[in-house]
């Protein structure tokens, strides 16, 4: 901090000094500049005086001095004027700023009595002048902490400014100091020059006293505001001011909710990205699937995937939402059948504070409500309970949904992929799930075929799983052996490809070498004996491999036209609309 900052202060204490002692003062910084003058060096005000002058002589050297003969004194020895100097007398009087030199008050005499008011009474004036370089000393430093607080100020302004919430403060009457542009954003404030005066104008519920008295902070805290036309939900935090153990103030910090679940989706989302490249096979079935949910993933329709537990119904409902619009929103996963019933539509929905008994402080948000704008993926919808299936009809039908407790309803974008291993269609016969709701979430159905029916993806597979499992054990297993092989072609596989995953994790473990043989199978997969090898005539064929054979021969006999239909489905003993459900069931179109 330099004097010229304060230079109209150091003029008018010039002028103080004038008179007073009635001799012309002048006053320099510590760059030689002229800072303030009276009298003849009013005019150079601005200028710099010589390194060789007898203020410079004192700035160097921090002393005062008083000179009573000018020319002859040592300050003046290098002067370049002092033979045409015209002063009778001068004082040199230092200003110091913690020790530091930062300028110097010039006294000087231009006749005989101005001299004899200098060295009449040198130390009263030595004293007077110290005084006055101390009230300069005082000034600059006021205005350094002035500008230190300004600036300190402009960074609190930017900080605030900066920070993703909306904060606003308060006294303990509830009376709103300051807040920051993101509050201005989120409660629709024209500017901040339309006062707001009370946190009841923001929180009408906000209960000042209590916070006040326990001395505590607030956490997630819900609100709603519906102030000319700005409705809106959020929470807030509160913080405590205390000075010497008494709360002086608050801060209140704003979120608006749907920039709350937008930070957990973006968390939520990001998480298990997969595309169809991911999900592992080289069958002609299982690529001809892949290509049917790569076209469904364009549309935002509803799409049911239907399939046995463990063939990966939950992949491609990944891979359909990150390859789709929807990819940078979030894919949230619910599993009907893990939640229990009572708890089952609060996680959908969510529910509000005192909705019932237990329910938490400030409500929960539903997973309908993470999931906007992304995908929600309802896996085991056959174990939806029916009065919830009215409740999901409803979010099909009019994108809107209602938290337990709460009156009204809240509009959202989401799209819905269902899945189930269980015929929905025959439950809708047995009036065990909504024929309405079926319908509208088999838009696009989508069939997920069981391993048996792709043997050509289990050697893929498995050599997959190998590599998985080597780096998740710290295992170095080269190969699988062909008799393994020969052993997996022929097995059942009715757990599909989650099996064969836990399958090939328990061999990883047992095996001693550097492949997995035989013997290091699960027991109900490895063949010890010979003789417990069941010869062709002896092995039982499951049901569905049947019906689909002789679907597939029927088709062969009499074609694909629609009176081959009739005659196919007349000779299996089915109906057309059986065939043709079939058909579809198994992919064989």
């Amino acid at each position: 901090m330099d004097l010229i900052n304060i230079s109209q202060n150091v003029q008018r204490i010039a002028k103080a000094i004038e008179s007073v002692i009635n001799v012309d003062v002048t006053i320099i910084d510590d760059k030689l500049n002229r800072i303030a003058a009276t009298g003849l060096y009013v005019k150079n005000i601005g200028n710099k005086v010589s390194p060789n002058t007898a203020m410079a002589y004192t700035l160097r050297h921090g002393e005062e001095i008083i000179i009573e003969e000018p020319r002859t004194h040592k300050a003046c020895e290098k002067c370049e004027a002092k033979d045409d100097c015209q002063e009778y007398a001068e004082v040199c009087c230092p200003i110091k700023v913690n020790g530091r030199v930062k300028g110097v008050i010039g006294l000087i005499a231009f006749d005989q009595n101005q001299k004899r008011s200098i060295v009449s009474n040198k130390e009263n004036l030595l004293e007077f002048l110290t005084r006055m370089s101390d009230l300069i000393a005082t000034k600059l430093i006021e205005e350094k902490k002035t500008q230190e607080i300004n600036l300190l100020a402009k960074e609190l302004e930017v900080l605030l400014d900066s920070i993703d919430m909306g904060v606003v403060s308060l006294d303990t009457k509830g009376n709103i100091l300051n807040y920051n542009s993101k509050a201005i954003n989120i409660f629709g404030i024209k500017n901040k020059g339309e006062h707001l005066s009370n946190i009841k104008e923001l929180v009408e519920d906000f209960e000042l006293e209590p916070i006040v008295n326990n001395k505590k902070p607030i956490r997630n805290r819900k609100f709603y505001y519906n102030v000319n036309g700005n409705n809106l939900s959020g929470i807030y935090n509160v913080n405590l001011i205390f000075v010497d153990g008494e709360v002086i103030g608050l801060v209140l910090t704003f979120s608006k909710m749907n920039e709350v679940i937008n930070v957990v989706n973006d968390v939520i989302g990001a998480s298990l990205e997969m595309t169809f490249d991911d999900i592992i096979g080289k069958s002609t079935t299982l690529g001809l699937v892949k290509d049917f949910a790569k076209r469904a993933a364009k549309s935002t329709s509803t799409i049911l995937i239907q399939g046995e537990s463990g063939t990966g119904k939950e992949l491609f409902a990944r891979a359909i939402h990150f390859s789709s619009d929807r990819r940078k929103y979030p894919f949230i996963p619910i599993n009907c059948a893990a939640i229990p019933e009572n708890l089952l539509e609060s996680e959908l929905f969510g529910y509000e504070e005192g909705a019932f008994t237990g329910a938490r402080k400030g409500g929960k948000t539903g997973k309908f409500e993470l999931a906007n704008r992304g995908t929600i993926f309802l896996d085991e919808i056959g174990d939806m309970p029916i009065h919830l299936q009215t409740k999901l009809l409803r979010v099909l039908q009019e994108n809107l949904i209602a938290r337990i407790g709460c009156r009204g309803f809240i509009p959202i974008d989401v799209r819905i992929i269902a899945a189930t291993n269980k015929k929905l269609d025959d439950m809708v016969e047995d009036g065990e799930f909504r024929e309405d709701l079926y319908y509208r979430l088999n838009v696009i159905p989508l069939y997920i075929p069981p391993l048996r029916d792709r043997k050509e993806d289990i050697s893929v597979l498995a050599n997959k799983f190998v590599d998985k499992f080597n780096y998740k054990l710290d295992k170095n297993i080269f190969e699988i052996d062909q008799d393994v092989i020969e052993a997996f072609m022929d097995y059942h596989w009715p757990g599909n490809v989650r099996e064969l995953e836990n399958t090939i994790e328990y061999s990883v473990n047992m095996a001693t070498e550097s492949s997995i043989t035989i013997s290091d199978l699960p027991k109900r997969i490895g063949i010890s004996k010979p003789e417990e090898v069941l010869n062709y005539s002896q092995r039982i064929i499951p049901i569905k491999d049947l019906e689909k054979r002789e679907i597939m021969k029927a088709m062969e006999v009499f074609g694909k036209s629609k009176k081959a239909m009739d005659k196919a489905a007349s000779a299996l003993g089915i109906s057309r609309a059986t065939i043709y459900r079939k058909i579809k069931e198994y992919y064989l179109d």
